[in-house]
């Protein structure tokens, strides 16, 4: 069984304390590999080594900045299939999909960043006869860098490239529940010849390894994806220490259908949105609200569509639905399906876990996963706790509306503002309804593109600061002025 070790001073090395936790394959819920239960110890010691890194790093020249991080990139183009192999084995998730989406946009992260770094420019104010004033930009140092369990690479990297490419050094803890990739790319970056310091990467527990590193007096910035509970409780301990924070939460995301779309597309569509990675992605669509004319005819094709998806052992290329990432998760969206049951609510399809009886493709390899039927349920209170709740996991509402300000209001319904989807042919509509829905990002007639150069954020519980393209740099780095007497 594999031991996967701490990347710290360019080195991987064992927890100082030598304890370990189980790694768990949620497909089978075998344990297949150990993973280190860190702690302050080891957060010390990777933030001691970022610390002694960052002068020279933050001197080194983007050109050369650039080139170890396009190596870096190159290299996991190189194992994507190794890669994606793991992160199936580590999250539950088909793995086709980790091919064609997690481990392509990690290397294209990469590639950004290092990239972007390269065409830099400063602003200037003349004072005439008097003074020119021009604005530096400077990283800020060790960044903190904590990425949650559903697409642990792609997040992962999105934050470690705008941070190292700014000329920051960085302390990363990836979730203890999927870290395989994060160690993975441990290797990458020493092969890749990132100097010793620059990336730390330490595996842990939120209590263990993540509050020590939140909490460390020497690292200024935090950039979090997560639970908002978790963020509220970062916030709280990392506000009065006047660091960076970037916190990207929970959403429970509205999709909006108009009597004249494309019914039949727009169906299709969401089903991909409402289920894509086991609906284990924070921008899939959990409420979709149905203009009344047409509730009927959507809620049929979803419910035939969500119901022929193919569940089954994630390493089968046929497969469409994974496993959920832990038994505990699993045991959650079987609490929210009974609650909505309880609260009257008619469950279409789903509802229950999926057995190898039920779905043959789960096959003998995973007849002990966590595996749950894709659920779409109505009939329910929109202020209730599912329909308030985020349940991430393959469980949707439909609820119907009578005109456009009723769709808005239900659509805003919630403390979450997120991302949202909006579908119609009117483009006037588009452009309005999309204005007034509170939510970070918007898709008309589309979901899940993503253009780097943009930013990507939520409002309300759905956290703080953007990321993204020149946001995130931005985010890492820190602007000073200079007055010049002419």
């Amino acid at each position: 069984m594999q031991t996967i070790a701490n990347l710290i001073n360019g080195r991987l090395v064992p927890p100082k304390a030598g304890k370990h936790l189980d790694n768990i394959d949620p497909s089978t819920s075998d344990v297949y590999s150990r993973v280190p239960d860190s702690r302050s110890e080891d957060i010390d010691a990777a933030a001691a080594a970022a610390a002694e890194a960052f002068p020279t790093w933050s001197r080194t020249l983007p050109d050369e900045r650039s080139r170890l991080l396009l190596r870096l990139a190159d290299l996991i183009e190189r194992d994507a299939d190794r890669l994606a192999r793991a992160e199936s084995i580590d999250n539950g998730k088909p793995l086709s999909l980790a091919r064609s989406l997690d481990i392509p946009r990690a290397a294209a992260n990469f590639r950004f960043f290092a990239t972007a770094i390269l065409h830099s420019e400063s602003q200037l104010h003349e004072t005439p006869g008097h003074t020119l004033n021009y604005t530096l930009r400077r990283p800020r140092g060790v960044a903190a860098l904590i990425s949650p369990w559903n697409l642990p690479l792609y997040l992962l990297t999105w934050k470690i490239a705008p941070a190292l490419a700014t000329g920051n050094t960085a302390v990363a803890k990836p979730s203890e529940l999927t870290p395989m990739t994060a160690f993975l790319l441990s290797e990458l970056a020493i092969e890749a010849g990132l100097p010793p310091g620059v990336l730390n990467i330490v595996h842990g527990t939120g209590i263990g390894a993540g509050v020590p590193l939140v909490i460390h007096p020497n690292v200024p910035a935090i950039s979090f994806t997560g639970g908002t509970a978790t963020g509220r409780a970062i916030e709280g301990s990392a506000g009065p220490m006047f660091k960076r924070l970037s916190l990207e939460l929970g959403g429970k995301n509205p999709a909006v259908i108009f009597a004249d779309a494309d019914v039949a597309a727009a169906a299709d569509a969401c089903v991909q949105a409402a289920f894509r990675n086991q609906g284990e992605i924070c921008l899939c669509a959990s409420r979709f609200h149905v203009e009344h004319s047409v509730y009927e005819r959507f809620v049929s094709r979803l419910v035939a569509r969500a119901s022929s998806l193919v569940i089954g052992d994630p390493l089968e290329p046929k497969t469409e639905q994974g496993a959920l990432v832990s038994r505990a998760h699993l045991e959650k969206v079987e609490g929210y399906v009974a609650l909505a049951r309880d609260l009257g609510g008619t469950v279409h399809c789903g509802g229950q876990r999926a057995t190898r009886a039920r779905h043959p493709a789960i096959g003998e390899r995973c007849k002990d996963g966590y595996f749950f039927e894709p659920t779409v349920v109505s009939g329910l209170e929109p202020t209730c706790r599912v329909e308030q709740e985020e349940i991430f996991g393959p469980v949707v509402s439909v609820s119907a509306f009578s005109n456009e300000e009723e769709a808005i209001r239900l659509a805003n319904g919630t403390p979450f503002g997120l991302a949202a989807s909006v579908w119609t042919r009117d483009v006037s509509r588009a452009h309005r309804v999309a204005e007034a829905i509170e939510a970070g990002i918007v898709w008309v007639n589309c979901w899940m593109v993503r253009d780097l150069r943009t930013p990507f954020g939520g409002m309300g519980q759905s956290g703080v600061g953007r990321e993204g393209g020149q946001e995130a740099l931005r985010f890492f780095t820190e602007t000073k002025n200079v007055c010049v007497k002419v």
